[in-house]
């Protein structure tokens, strides 16, 4: 077994045992990964964010004489105040900016790309009134499937009346699919982990170690 004397290749190997370490036990070296980790991911996304967003959008302008830009970097600032005790409580004004701005555009995005998409590729099919003529059967058969399946969802959410009679039937038929959505979900995010893991072990095998040629 010849393995490579690249110093970044010894030290992605010996950092991803690290991380795997932890199957066995809690033990210092993953601690060590794991801080090492944390900490290139703050450090890298702080210069991402510097250099990307605020530098260019905000400090940029500013010097070419667009002073509104100074109310954005001092609420910006102003976030570093609950640092200390005396004035923490200025930090509630730039969080309530950012929370008030973040939930006006996540409600626009939600609607717009989400909400009406979804009763655009649900209903549209039906609108048309030729279900069975512009699609082949299967196809049919799937896009009633898929009106089902949003309807009875929606009605299982329908916490106005009790589930009972018609609307505990619909109801209970929204629960299957749910469980189907959460279970193909769930399904994918197991195969994401393994070809990660795949991925990895690859990486040992072949990159580090040369057992895999």
């Amino acid at each position: 077994m010849l393995m490579t004397s690249g110093p970044w290749v010894w030290i992605a190997g010996l950092l991803t045992l690290a991380i795997y370490s932890f199957l066995y036990k809690d033990n210092p070296f993953y601690k060590v990964a794991e801080y090492i980790f944390v900490g290139l991911s703050a450090g890298y996304w702080a210069v991402f964010l510097w250099w990307n967003y605020a530098y260019p959008n905000l400090f940029v302008p500013l010097g070419e004489g667009n002073y509104w830009n100074i109310i954005p970097i001092v609420l910006g600032f102003m976030m570093f105040t609950q640092l200390s005790k005396r004035t923490s409580w200025l930090v509630r004004f730039p969080l309530t900016f950012v929370l008030g701005v973040s939930l006006g555009l996540q409600v626009i995005a939600a609607v717009e790309g989400d909400m009406v998409p979804q009763l655009q590729g649900t209903f549209s099919p039906f609108a048309k009134g030729a279900l069975f003529n512009t699609y082949n059967f299967w196809t049919s058969i799937g896009l009633i499937v898929l009106l089902v399946g949003v309807l009875s969802t929606l009605t299982y959410f329908f916490f106005s009346r009790e589930h009972k009679g018609v609307l505990g039937v619909t109801s209970k038929i929204g629960v299957y699919f749910l469980m189907v959505a959460f279970g193909a979900s769930f399904g994918y995010t197991i195969m994401a982990r393994i070809s990660l893991l795949f991925g990895r072990l690859h990486f040992l095998l072949s990159d580090w170690m040369h057992i895999l040629r």
